[in-house]
């Protein structure tokens, strides 16, 4: 079970201790070898990202693996902008990435200060010292690195061995680590694949601009297909006589994506419904005024809620369809796509982020409801008209702001609608 004290424990070890401990010896042989140095190949520069890497996806899998925690805002706060970090790896103006990362953040903080600020001020204090660490960060890297990590194209080719930290640091040892969490957190960290070498390989071969072409072979025309008939046939010959050297090795190495189990269930006061798919007969029932609902990863399915709850969140499903009687908090969707929701009661505040497609249907009875969105595409609201018709009404997504002297003003535009 996940506590506030177990989570305070996650917060110090971004802030100083395991964590800043490994950060350090990564961010020292990192500066050590950005200017002295130059990197001659993609995968020194992967293998120099890999601790790190690494240490980003042993946060992010802690929070997935606590989703029915009731300090989920505090976990997902530290996972979506944990990635900050990799702000070395930004070739041009990483402090706006920071930042970005920081907003990410900000977006679960908020709850947490909705639900603790006049109940425990230490979430409050948690809340405040954790962002800082984003502040000071976009500080630092203002002040020194401004327009990215800078490699030395004319100094020593940077060597393997050079990606190993040294038995005896430059730097005094860091003070005694506080207490960790619990050992379910040391021992179910991830175990370390390419995936973050590949991408950063990828991330620095575009990085490359137009000198990304100069690799390129020459074509001559009599090695053009389309200048060549006959290179067709030959080419459809050899491919269905050999049908096992047209196969990807690498593509049948690798392992299929997990498929986990469909959850309805009513854990304490939150309903979770998960991993559902193709199912049209999903209802809640017998529900509570406390209670909330957390609707996660269902696609094709239709889900109906019955009674009255507290609030309902819907995070990274598609073609789903969610049908309600009342809240009285809010309902937010999040990450998703191809979203219809139906109001049959009332509710005072539907929010809108990162969805693309969203069809609000609301009642007589929430014609007063406020809808706030931001970065999603395709919002709809339709409007009880008559007895069984709706009227639809289009969410503008495209703005225009001026100043008026005084202020900026924005206001939607007419092609928006």
């Amino acid at each position: 079970m996940v506590t506030f004290t177990l989570v305070r424990h996650i917060f110090l070890w971004v802030k100083s201790s395991h964590f800043n401990r490994k950060l350090h010896d990564w961010e020292f042989h990192t500066r050590l070898k950005a200017f002295p140095t130059q990197i001659s190949q993609l995968t020194e520069m992967a293998d120099l990202l890999r601790p790190l890497s690494d240490q980003i996806q042993e946060v992010q899998s802690f929070r997935e693996k606590n989703r029915g925690s009731s300090l989920f805002n505090h976990l997902s706060a530290v996972s979506e902008s944990i990635p900050a970090l990799g702000w070395v790896a930004v070739c041009q103006k990483p402090g706006p990435y920071v930042k970005e990362m920081n907003d990410a953040a900000m977006f679960y903080t908020n709850r947490v200060l909705k639900d603790y600020k006049d109940t425990d001020p230490r979430h409050v204090e948690w809340v405040r010292s954790y962002l800082s660490i984003w502040t000071e960060l976009q500080t630092y890297i203002k002040e020194h690195h401004t327009t990215g990590l800078i490699w030395n194209k004319t100094g020593p080719v940077a060597t393997p061995s050079m990606f190993r930290a040294p038995s005896v640091g430059p730097c005094p040892p860091p003070p005694p680590p506080p207490p960790g969490p619990p050992p379910m957190f040391m021992d179910d960290s991830p175990k370390p694949d390419d995936t973050s070498a590949q991408h950063s390989a990828l991330f620095a071969q575009l990085n490359q601009g137009e000198a990304i072409t100069k690799g390129l072979k020459h074509v001559s025309d009599e090695q053009k297909t389309h200048k060549n008939p006959n290179l067709r046939s030959q080419e459809g010959r050899t491919h269905q006589g050999s049908p096992a050297k047209s196969q990807n090795p690498s593509s049948s190495a690798c392992a299929p994506a997990k498929k986990h189990s469909p959850v309805l269930e009513l854990e304490g006061k939150k309903w979770r419904v998960e991993h559902q798919e193709k199912s049209h007969d999903l209802v809640i029932e017998e529900t509570e005024l406390r209670q909330v609902v957390y609707v996660f990863s269902c696609s094709n399915s239709t889900l109906q809620i019955k009674g009255k709850v507290n609030s309902i969140i819907v995070d990274n499903c598609k073609k789903l369809g969610l049908v309600f009687d009342s809240v009285v908090g809010i309902v937010e969707i999040i990450n998703s796509r191809d979203i219809q929701l139906q109001v049959m009661g009332k509710v005072p505040t539907i929010s809108i982020n990162k969805t693309e497609g969203c069809h609000v249907y609301l009642s007589k009875d929430s014609l007063d409801c406020e809808i706030v969105s931001a970065k999603s595409s395709e919002m709809n609201v339709l409007v009880p008209e008559g007895e069984d018709d709706y009227r639809e009404f289009p969410i503008p997504e495209q703005f225009k702001t001026l100043w008026d002297g005084s202020s900026l003003v924005t206001e939607p535009t007419k092609i928006a609608g």
